[in-house]
């Protein structure tokens, strides 16, 4: 540790801080990698500041960069990080089963996602049985919460006042996938209405997507359920039916999840 640092133990957490702040930005790129420009317009931080957090990055391990895009990505390190914990997330466990019977009833692929902070991530995928399967993300895909229908439903099962918070400090990263907070809003409280996240138009051509909320007993947001097909499979004479099985393997899922919290807890 150096003596500036000891001196003020605040300059360190501020590190630690914006360098966990720079790791979730490099990480929404997954393979594609996250230009040096773009870290530094969604973080805020000078160019100077992000330069050095990133070469301090890939001295440990924990992002790389390309040799020919420059773009930067997540490490190895992180990876064997993330290994030691392989029973972090218990929802995985519960919602296995029912994401792939999910898949199967519906024909299309499923995704299951959670909230973590300011994003959706994508924890789980299983496909159907349909010949063409709409794969538009991976399994670690994370997006500021609103991209995509996971993110507005995550968002629809949140207070309005709360709702706006995070909109507000993901403003500058939205606009980067070109969504703009009065249009977002707005999706959230027609998803708030409706009980499901929908768009006509998928993150791939042609493709079309629904998302419901995965509630706890007590109705705490606990993740997103997630179809995406080809436009001709979520016709709106379709949806509804669809729909409808979405939100009972929502419920299973969400009941099981919280029986088990219970019996873990003692309670």
């Amino acid at each position: 540790m150096s003596a500036a640092v000891a001196a003020n133990p605040g300059n360190g957490s501020q590190t630690v801080s914006r360098a966990m702040q720079v790791l979730r930005l490099v990480a929404c790129g997954q393979e594609l990698g996250v230009r040096l420009t773009d870290i530094v317009q969604m973080s805020g931080l000078n160019r100077p500041t992000v330069h050095r957090i990133l070469k301090t990055l890939q001295a440990e391990g924990a992002i790389e960069q390309d040799p020919l895009s420059l773009k930067y990505r997540i490490g190895p390190e992180m990876v064997l990080l993330g290994i030691a914990r392989t029973r972090r997330f218990p929802l995985l466990s519960v919602a296995g089963t029912g994401l792939a019977q999910l898949a199967q009833r519906v024909g299309d692929t499923a995704f299951i996602s959670i909230r973590h902070g300011l994003d959706s991530i994508c924890i789980g995928r299983h496909t159907g049985h349909y010949p063409i399967q709409v794969l538009s993300i991976d399994v670690g895909a994370r997006r500021p919460l609103g991209v995509g229908v996971s993110g507005v439903a995550l968002l629809s099962c949140s207070p309005p006042e709360e709702v706006q918070a995070i909109v507000d400090a993901n403003e500058v990263r939205l606009a980067f996938h070109g969504l703009a907070p009065e249009s977002l809003l707005q999706r959230v409280n027609e998803a708030r209405a409706t009980g499901y996240a929908y768009t006509a138009a998928g993150v791939m051509p042609h493709t079309r997507a629904v998302a419901v909320p995965v509630l706890t007993k007590s109705g705490a947001p606990l993740a997103a359920l997630t179809i995406t097909a080809m436009a001709d499979r979520l016709t709106a004479d379709r949806l509804a039916s669809v729909v409808e099985v979405m939100q009972a393997q929502a419920h299973s899922i969400g009941q099981q999840y919280s029986e088990q919290s219970d019996m873990g807890s003692g309670s």
